[in-house]
């Protein structure tokens, strides 16, 4: 069908002449990025109204001006920093202030790590830097790809390679120093010393060829190709600190610093629109708006943030509701009560985390999950759907493939092996590997080795209460012996840079559907997130491909591929797709979380309180 014009390709697509891979094609084709296209076509599906023509949306051929990914097409450049924020106040309701000032208390299952946002390796930790530090980019929330950070605007050359970024000329360092590219190349030398504990070496090593300042708010980074996600794994990766305060300290011992612990508080310096005010260690983390924030348009409107550790979900809820904090994440189980009560405000939504079994595939750590037959006996042992009915209340779906629903490779139709509940096939796989229960103990041996192992779980995760049971007793059935063992999240983490046998957690994978640094044989720690080992060398070759591949439907077919040899040899046992639910005071307005980011609307929060 050779649609004439956008409206043209619009009714086709609604009415049925052409199916949504064709009318992804015939948009892409026309210059509409695939985010974009995606959008609409999401939009004609759920609506069956036309939508708007990409100019009346954000969304203009790239050729001209930015599409609404952010992208910037060879040639052109990104969206800007006014138009991001345009799309923002379209795409969401956000209520002007009645009042400024006040407190905000989130209450966090767990205390952080540390505060240099290189080296932050739980979600808390994460959260608490991206307040005070910045990265070239930011994210779009509408989507969840980049957008302007630092950098106002980026360009691309011709010959897709360099990318410029150019820096807002007002941003400044808490301490008043101004942020120039001199800041930007020692972030990035920092981040590539191969003493680095950041743990992004190997997927910058793969897509940067080089980088230099070209003058004191210009800044070049050059690609070793033409590379469809480059962005995202260069300037989305690499936090920006001020040169000033790191240069003396060598990178190999940020982790102790005092501005890494917070015992100097002068040394927590970032460029955010808050400033860190103190850390009480197992207990607290403060926050104070940055008055002489650099971005009018995102400076706070409340005075502190907060993340109040409490470990105990049902501490928690006790705190919600009396009001002692302001939000939480809230266990599947009480949501639909809480919902009820008159003072809070409940929301979920899908985001593109996982919840995964990683086994461990280094031989010196144990032998017990290098069969891939053991790896799929387990799985098939599972009733996903139960543990997604009930143990996650409806809040979760079985995953099929490891990319999440919001992901652009999201294809489980096109997943060739789907692990159903199937003891039976889970006994029969153990048995031909050889694996047996010759004592008649109930657990399987193979020459002299018992199929038994230490499961290590986050303690404070609510679901895990019910779900490690589950597990144990799942397997338990099938000849295989799991030892639950709860840790506190930090402890965890450290242990999968470590070693471990097997290890219940959270992760997940961008929204462009890239899974190398999760899976590629180079991403093992400290250079990437590897923890669990995995190596496949079929699927290094699909990653250096699919990065290198432009044309989207091309690409989203080797990344189809990649998923499948990941799941066929479950590189991890990928249980569900979970929802995010959390729960607020309704005093706490223009709260809208969603699967781009659980913090992006904070400029705009504001409280009665």
């Amino acid at each position: 069908m050779a649609a004439t014009n956008w409206g043209d390709l619009v009714d086709a697509f609604r009415h049925g002449g052409i199916g949504r891979r064709d009318f992804l094609r015939l948009a892409t084709a026309a210059g509409i990025s695939v985010g974009a296209a995606r959008l609409l076509a999401d939009h004609v599906i759920a609506q069956g109204a036309t939508p708007d023509p990409p100019s009346a949306i954000g969304v203009t051929p790239a050729t001209s001006s930015p599409s609404a990914t952010g992208a910037a097409m060879p040639g052109g450049r990104s969206m800007n920093r006014q138009e991001l924020y345009q799309l923002i106040h379209r795409s969401f309701e956000l209520s002007e202030p009645a009042t400024t000032g006040g407190r905000v208390i989130y209450g966090a299952t767990s205390d952080i790590d540390t505060l240099n946002p290189h080296l932050g390796s739980n979600v808390f930790s994460i959260w608490v830097s991206s307040c005070i530090f910045e990265l070239l980019v930011g994210v779009n929330p509408t989507n969840g790809f980049p957008a302007p950070g630092l950098a106002d605007v980026w360009e691309l050359s011709d010959d897709a390679l360099t990318y410029t970024f150019h820096l807002n000329p007002n941003a400044t360092w808490h301490d008043g120093q101004p942020v120039t590219t001199a800041d930007v190349v020692f972030s990035f030398d920092a981040a590539l010393d191969e003493t680095s504990l950041g743990g992004v070496q190997s997927t910058l090593n793969l897509m940067l060829d080089r980088y230099r300042a070209v003058d004191d708010h210009t800044f070049e980074l050059v690609a070793t190709a033409p590379l469809a996600v480059f962005v995202e794994n260069t300037a989305a990766l690499v936090p920006i600190v001020p040169r000033h305060i790191w240069e003396s300290v060598p990178p190999s011992d940020w982790g102790t610093d005092p501005g890494s612990t917070g015992e100097d508080p002068a040394h927590v310096v970032g460029s955010g629109p808050f400033r860190f005010v103190e850390w009480v260690t197992g207990d607290h983390v403060t926050l104070e708006r940055n008055e002489a924030y650099w971005d009018p348009e995102a400076m706070p409107a409340i005075d502190e943030l907060v993340f109040q550790a409490i470990p105990e979900a049902s501490s928690q809820i006790a705190a919600l509701t009396t009001a002692e904090i302001d939000l939480c994440r809230i266990p599947y189980g009480e949501a639909t009560r809480l919902s009820e009560h008159p003072e809070l405000g409940i929301v979920s939504y899908v985001d593109m985390g996982w919840f995964v079994l990683n086994m461990n595939l280094d031989a010196d750590d144990t032998e017990l999950f290098l069969d891939i037959p053991v790896r799929q006996a387990l799985m098939y042992a599972l009733d996903r759907q139960l543990i997604a009915d009930q143990i996650y209340h409806g809040y979760a779906t079985p995953a099929t493939g490891p990319h999440s629903p919001l992901s652009i490779a999201y294809a489980p139709d096109r997943i060739d092996t789907i692990y159903t509940h199937d003891p039976g096939r889970a006994r029969q796989l153990l048995d031909d590997a050889g694996w047996v229960d010759e004592d008649g103990d109930g657990v399987r041996e193979k020459d002299g080795v018992r199929l038994a192992f230490e499961c290590l779980y986050g303690e404070n995760v609510a679901v895990n209460q019910q779900l490690v049971p589950y597990l144990q007793q799942a397997w338990g059935e099938v000849g295989i012996a799991m030892q639950p063992v709860p840790l506190p999240l930090q402890i965890l983490y450290d242990n999968l840079a470590g070693s471990y046998e097997m290890a219940i957690h959270g992760s997940g994978a961008p929204i462009d559907g890239s899974l190398g640094h999760l899976f590629r044989c180079d991403a093992v720690p400290p250079a990437g997130l590897n923890d669990a080992h995995y190596c496949n060398a079929r699927f290094d070759e699909l990653d250096d491909r699919q990065l290198r591949e432009l044309d989207v439907e091309k690409r989203i077919d080797l990344l189809v591929e990649q998923a499948n040899i990941l799941n066929d040899e479950v590189a991890a046992g990928i249980l569900v797709f979970p929802q995010t639910v959390l729960g607020h005071r309704r005093t706490l307005h223009n709260f809208i979380p969603n699967g781009s980011g659980f913090l992006w609307s904070l400029p705009w929060w504001w409280t009665e309180a």
